[in-house]
């Protein structure tokens, strides 16, 4: 994990941990670095780079300043305007863009921001480029076997200019719209649009199919993306689809990428209920390659019993989309994701993408003539206990042989019947320890067994 870049992007609050100097200095530098790989290549042509954004205040801001450093370095700048991270990863592909620039901090709050980099394969960014990015933010970039402590500014007809290309965001929506195999007529959803980027994206794709669509969290302001709307605060989609009498519905978070869903009991429908859901659509037509859904270590243990019992394999990975990515490319796997909603289908897109997400619900729902509670029968959530603490030294916590031994006293005593996690987080000094069980009491003794070592041994602050 870089310095700035984490797994998912450069984020922090606004003007404080992510200024518009830093972003200037991004569009700085990937403005020369792809110029430059053209110019080696014998390509005399500018670079060019896609660049969205969410609904934040902040977020015109740092596209100004990624602009006027991209253009600053010779590099065209085409803007989306608002609109979702899975569309500005989609048209960096199809439209043969260098790179893609998102700005977003997905399911965070109004004040913090973030700028994701995506690659001219709708993937995100390799770390050696980032590597490189980081290091001109520092002052010490070396490229191309040079040291380049300021690259040069692009004069005269070499300076780059920004396009306007709404065009390819309209040309996303149409895309998605391909997708829907069957007509939504008849059929009653409410979209939650968290106040971000899908607020004038996911409405026009299900009227398009003929839905009959309940709106909320779709009048952003700039201070109100994710404030008591969206998929992390799914009450309010709950409350939508039980007093409106709904057939299914979904909420999306800031940017998009990650989709939950309300069944029409008012139910959540995790990302783990999804996976559970398309797989068995899959495998039932014989499209689920390697007969592998692809997980992290933070899907719930029932997911992995459902998917025992009607013969589906899967793999864990470490939390985070990226890694869930890089093991279905590795192994050729169709279905993968999280149980915070983001769902990746490779076969569509290279990106977890929220919207497409429903679509695919949708389409299981009308295949099978089946509502959503049905779709989800035989994958039992277990209940699950998570307790953070902080500690002093996260690798020392982690390796003391008493938690250890802990750790491993625990996973003998649920067996089979259900899982510790323990592991450390990525961001902050803690240690995140973790029980699912077939009962609540199960996981509380299981838990407290863990943090009572790490406590006793000196470890927590």
């Amino acid at each position: 994990m870089g310095k700035y870049f984490g797994t998912d992007g450069f984020r922090g609050e606004a003007n404080v941990g992510l200024t518009a100097d830093h972003a200037f200095k991004v569009g700085r530098f990937l403005g020369w670095y792809f110029c430059e790989l053209k110019r080696r290549a014998g390509v005399d042509e500018p670079a060019r780079v896609v660049i969205g954004k969410d609904t934040r205040r902040s977020s015109y801001m740092f596209e100004y300043a990624l602009v006027g450093g991209l253009t600053a370095s010779g590099a065209d700048a085409y803007l989306l305007h608002v609109t979702t991270t899975p569309s500005v990863a989609y048209i960096a592909k199809t439209d043969d863009f260098d790179c893609g620039i998102m700005i977003s901090a997905s399911h965070n709050p109004y004040y913090d921001n973030g700028i994701k980099l995506i690659n001219s394969n709708g993937e995100k960014m390799d770390e050696e480029t980032i590597a490189l990015i980081e290091d001109y933010i520092d002052g010490k970039v070396t490229a191309f076997g040079l040291d380049i402590a300021e690259p040069p500014y692009a004069t005269r007809e070499k300076i780059g200019r920004t396009v306007d290309y709404v065009a390819g965001r309209n040309r996303y929506i149409g895309y998605l719209i391909s997708l829907g195999i069957y007509s939504f007529r008849g059929v009653k959803v409410g979209l939650d649009c968290a106040n971000g980027s899908s607020w004038n994206i996911a409405k026009s794709v299900f009227d398009a199919l003929g839905a009959k669509t309940y709106l909320i969290g779709a009048e952003p302001d700039g201070t109100n993306i994710n404030n008591g709307v969206g998929s992390t605060h799914i009450e309010s989609l709950q409350k939508l689809v039980v007093e409106k009498g709904l057939d299914i519905g979904f909420a999306y978070d800031g940017d998009a990428d990650r989709c939950l869903c309300v069944d029409e009991k008012g139910n959540v429908v995790t990302g783990d209920h999804i996976l559970y859901v398309y797989s068995k659509y899959m495998k039932d037509r014989g499209k689920l390659l390697t007969n592998t859904v692809v997980t992290t270590v933070m899907s719930n243990f029932g997911l992995y019993k459902a998917l025992d019992e009607y013969g589906i394999g899967y793999a864990k990975t470490a939390v985070g989309d990226k890694y869930v990515y890089e093991y279905m490319q590795k192994n050729g796997c169709r279905l993968g994701g999280e149980q915070s909603g983001h769902i990746i289908f490779t076969k569509y897109a290279s990106t977890g993408d929220g919207i497409l997400t429903s679509l695919k619900m949708m389409e299981v729902m009308l295949a099978s003539k089946k509502k959503m509670s049905e779709l989800c029968e035989g994958f039992t959530v277990y209940p699950q206990l998570l307790e953070n603490v902080r500690v002093k030294d996260k690798a020392a916590a982690m390796n003391d042989p008493d938690v250890l031994e802990a750790v491993k006293k625990a996973e003998d005593e649920i067996g089979d019947a259900g899982r510790v996690l323990v592991r450390e987080s990525g961001t902050e000094p803690l240690v995140r320890v973790m029980a699912e069980a077939e009962t609540e009491e199960t996981c509380k003794k299981l838990v407290s067994g863990i943090v009572e070592v790490i406590k006793k041994k000196g470890h927590a602050l």
